[in-house]
């Protein structure tokens, strides 16, 4: 069966603080009708700071949507390769083992993609199949790992890379003031993740069981508006609800596999934000220790996007408190709404190739 090994994670070099984020916003807002309530809204992420590709006084300039493209080439390919070679060295393999790489990213656009310059040169053969996502949002880091399961399913002892880049802050734009943007403004983070799915062998998560659910009729909730300045954010007020929804979605897949949700061992879920993680925990049944990892990502990096979810699961990796045998559930949320969600048993005893 499939095994997620363990991610490789990367934050760039700028940080910045929440402390500075808030005083920032008073700065720059400081005749805003709902300053307070933004103000408000931004203390209560929980993120203490966030890291950035390039200084905050750069990310402030908005130097145009051609130019933001050209930075998120240039970062890409500056930062991409180091995250991936760890990845690899991690799962104990080398680019020519590797089958197809799945990159996600929603916050930068190549084409060619990403996959097709990594592939030119970093070892990886010509025959390397690619999966780009790029709408996904949130959700993608999770996606990918239930692509990368379905791909190992159907071609068994084949080996998938996912990678998600996310640099947030290129996506900052200075005359969006709602209140949805403005606390985005102090919410997400740059950073970049890597992590390889095995077809056989390894240390990690035994993947046994993927899928995915939308939330009717909430497509418009979190979204972009892509005009010529680029990408516009737009968050609706009702996304933090979104979770009594779905926990009974995460609820059945579990008993589709004969497991209780609440019952499991550990939980890798998107840290969107402190209420999310609240409500799950709640809906679930289960302890707000449970989502240590989770809150640590948070707490740490802000909402680095699609790699939040392998930030997490690093972490996981580093505690190295869970046991062989032991089950858990991922998920991770996004545009659509939707849900991507796994189920796994943790495996430390590799297993041998046929």
């Amino acid at each position: 069966m499939a095994v997620l090994c363990k991610p490789a994670i990367a934050v760039p070099e700028y940080v910045i603080t929440n402390d500075e984020t808030l005083e920032l916003a008073q700065r720059l807002h400081g005749d805003h009708p709902q300053l307070d309530l933004i103000l408000r809204l931004i203390e209560h992420t929980g993120v203490r700071k966030r890291h950035l590709i390039q200084p905050i006084e750069k990310v402030l300039q908005h130097p145009g949507f051609d130019a933001r493209s050209e930075i998120y080439e240039a970062q890409t390919k500056a930062r991409v390769p180091a995250v991936v070679r760890r990845a690899l060295d991690h799962a104990e393999l080398e680019p020519s083992q590797i089958d197809l790489i799945i990159y996600v990213s929603c916050t930068g656009f190549m084409m060619p993609p990403p996959t097709a310059w990594l592939i030119n040169t970093m070892g990886f053969r010509p025959e390397t199949r690619q999966m780009p996502i790029a709408q996904l949002g949130c959700a993608a880091g999770g996606a990918a790992v239930n692509r990368a399961h379905d791909f190992c399913t159907a071609y068994p002892n084949r080996n998938v890379l996912v990678i998600a880049c996310e640099f947030c802050s290129l996506c900052y734009q200075p005359t969006d003031l709602g209140v949805g943007s403005l606390l985005s403004n102090g919410l997400f983070g740059d950073g970049i993740a890597a992590v390889v799915v095995r077809g056989q062998g390894g240390t990690g998560i035994r993947l046994e069981r993927n899928g995915s659910y939308i939330i009717p009729n909430t497509q418009e909730w979190i979204s972009y508006a892509v005009r010529s300045t680029g990408f516009h954010f737009q968050l609706d007020k009702r996304v933090p609800g979104t979770m009594e929804p779905l926990a009974p979605a995460l609820s059945a897949l579990a008993e589709q596999h004969r497991w209780n949700v609440g019952k499991l061992d550990f939980y890798i879920i998107h840290a969107g934000g402190p209420r999310i993680l609240d409500d799950l925990s709640r809906f679930l049944d289960v302890p707000p220790e449970a989502f240590r990892f989770s809150r640590a990502t948070l707490t740490e990096y802000g909402n680095i996007a699609s790699a939040v979810l392998l930030d997490a699961l690093a972490r996981m990796f580093d505690e190295a408190s869970t046991l062989h045998g032991q089950r858990g559930i991922m998920a991770g949320f996004g545009p659509g709404i939707t849900a991507e969600i796994s189920l796994g048993t943790w495996t430390s005893a590799p297993e041998t190739r046929a």
